[in-house]
């Protein structure tokens, strides 16, 4: 890692996920759009390690937390997009409702 302490990375773990955690299943579109935002977190410190690691001249770290960045990257936008596909499948269940529901108010004013 560099010296500068503004570059320092600290990786608790907590901040590494075991391949388990992403077995479960989410409820809600919000599930999927904080999985992405944890997911994207991940990515961002990896590139900052990565980034720091090339400064070294760390050239096996810097393939690693590329590498992990990268793949953290892709799983955000993975969960992203199913979050996106989720709401355009409530809105358009919401879509049809209203069309259902203008036509029950139409027959009962006729």
């Amino acid at each position: 890692m560099s010296n500068d302490p503004k570059l320092e990375i600290q990786f608790s773990a907590l901040d590494q996920h075991a391949p388990e955690a992403f077995d479960e299943e989410y409820e809600t579109v919000g599930d999927y759009h904080r999985k992405a935002a944890q997911y994207f977190a991940q990515a961002a410190k990896h590139h900052l390690a990565a980034a720091a690691a090339d400064d070294d001249g760390d050239e096996a770290a810097l393939e690693m937390h590329a590498f992990k960045a990268y793949r953290n990257q892709l799983n955000g936008v993975q969960c992203a997009e199913i979050a996106v596909m989720e709401s355009d499948e409530d809105i358009d269940a919401l879509d049809g409702f209203d069309e259902e529901a203008s036509e029950v108010v139409e027959a009962a004013s006729a």
